[in-house]
């Protein structure tokens, strides 16, 4: 540990009127020779070293040519001005190494370069010590991560659908469906919980045909009484019941020439069953307090997370509208049967409340993930949704913890192994296992969905002692 360090809160001092500061003299932690120069400006990674008091003493090209600010210009500044990064402000880490003597390895953030660009960077640092040992400032590498950033969002937008984000073959063979299910005017049945996102397919569907042009209108079945549901559905005259003072479009009015969404269609009464399978076969709808028939030229999409034919068998849904909406059906899998979409789903949840309030959050720490891989997910997307809008609210910047997460996490992480006989220790092992079982044992696969690294995994299968089923090679 530095002895008499510079505060990490005197650095955010330093840092927050960079404006009114000019550069000073550093003093050189060390003098290196030319070879060693030459060698270190000719890696691709960059490389500062500071002083005690956090100014720059050395810049190599690739920091250079990384951040777009000459070595001329940096020497003898403070590091915060020159990468202008939100993590310099608040938990700068360089300022972790100076102050408890403890490298940092491969911590993923976003700097600001000269002309003004943002750009993903992984970072290193390392205390520096002299021939005595004692410490006389720190070293950081970093690298450009723009290429790897650019990487991911092509095999992001291959897992991608609308704004349905997948890469697991049950989700991959609706995908395929779609567009051929889209080119008809057929009625389509979504099956799945809640939360599993019946509602995107609904509307990946409209885009992806014909009608999209025209208006998508969805309507929760379950959400209003049998009465104003009709009058929902199918509009009404002036007159027709009290407070009706002037006629209004029903939803099939609002989708004409478009798809209309029936979402919790498990949830009409029998009586409205009827009229529905009327309009459905004719093609046409009586607004209530009407006699005039209005032609309906709409695409039916229903959703429901209810076990139709059971209810059919029971006698509790019609069975001549049951077989009229289920032409086409497509059964969503729950997310706990898609457990390696977690990550992916993770990244564009982070993104979009990055973007919606302004933070710089750069995902999951990989005790957080494991957490997400282990846990059941019964409330399916949303549940996960809400889970990283929750630990937005918690952590101002960097990497979401387990502590940023919602309270059912940790009390499920407290009792889980109570209650299944686990260690967290034997937690992780067994995550871990199923994660490289999903991949069948591929490496790089697996560490993606897992959020680390390779050699990072590597080293806990080593240390887990986990082995191929059959003992076959490990793949990259």
């Amino acid at each position: 540990m530095l002895e008499n360090p510079k505060p990490i809160s005197e650095l955010k001092h330093k840092c927050s009127n960079g404006r009114q500061r000019k550069p000073g003299p550093a003093s050189s932690p060390f003098d290196l020779p030319p070879q060693n120069t030459i060698i270190l400006d000719s890696i691709a990674d960059g490389v500062f070293t500071v002083d005690p008091e956090w100014r720059i003493t050395f810049f190599n090209r690739a920091a250079q040519e990384i951040t777009g600010v000459p070595a001329a210009e940096a020497l003898g500044r403070f590091c915060c001005d020159v990468f202008r990064a939100k993590v310099c402000e608040s938990a700068c880490i360089m300022g972790l190494t100076m102050e408890t003597g403890e490298p940092v390895v491969n911590r993923q953030v976003k700097i600001l370069r000269a002309d003004g660009k943002e750009i993903p960077i992984s970072v290193s640092t390392a205390i520096l010590k002299d021939e005595a040992g004692q410490i006389i400032g720190a070293v950081e590498t970093f690298r450009d991560l723009s290429l790897v950033e650019e990487l991911r969002r092509e095999i992001t937008r291959q897992y991608r659908l609308g704004d349905i984000i997948s890469k697991s073959p049950l989700m991959q063979k609706i995908f395929d469906l779609l567009p051929n299910i889209a080119r008809t005017d057929s009625t389509v049945l979504i099956q799945g919980e809640s939360g599993t996102g019946k509602e995107l397919i609904a509307r990946a569907l409209h885009n992806l045909s014909l009608r999209a042009k025209g208006p998508f209108v969805a309507v929760n079945c379950g959400a209003l009484p049998d009465t104003l549901l009709e009058s929902e559905l199918f509009g009404h005259t002036a007159g027709a019941f009290t407070d009706a003072r002037r006629d209004r479009q029903g939803r099939f009015a609002m989708a004409e020439g478009g798809t209309l969404l029936l979402d919790e269609c498990g949830d009409i009464s029998p009586a409205l069953q009827t009229r529905l399978l009327r309009v459905l076969e004719e093609r046409a709808y009586t607004p209530l307090g009407s006699s005039k028939s209005i032609k309906a030229d709409v695409r039916i999409v229903t959703a429901t997370n209810k076990d139709l034919a059971q209810m059919v068998e029971a006698g509790q849904f019609r069975k001549d509208l049951y077989y009229r909406i289920n032409v086409v059906r497509l059964k969503l899998p729950l997310l706990s049967e898609r457990k390696e979409d977690i990550p992916l789903l993770v990244e564009h949840y982070i993104d979009r409340f990055n973007k919606l309030q302004n933070k710089r959050i750069s995902g999951l720490s990989y005790e957080a993930m494991a957490i997400f891989m282990y846990h059941d997910w019964p409330g399916n997307i949303r549940e996960l949704e809400n889970a990283i809008e929750h630990a937005f609210i918690l952590c101002p910047q960097g990497q979401i913890l387990p502590e940023h997460l919602p309270d059912h996490f940790h009390r499920e992480n407290h009792l889980g192994p109570a209650a299944s006989g686990l260690t967290l220790k034997e937690q992780e092992k067994r995550v871990l296992w199923e994660a490289l079982e999903r991949h069948h044992w591929r490496r790089l696969a697996t560490a993606r969905e897992l959020g680390i690294n390779k050699n990072t995994l590597r080293r806990k299968i080593k240390r887990f002692g986990l082995v191929p089923p059959g003992g076959r090679e490990l793949a990259d």
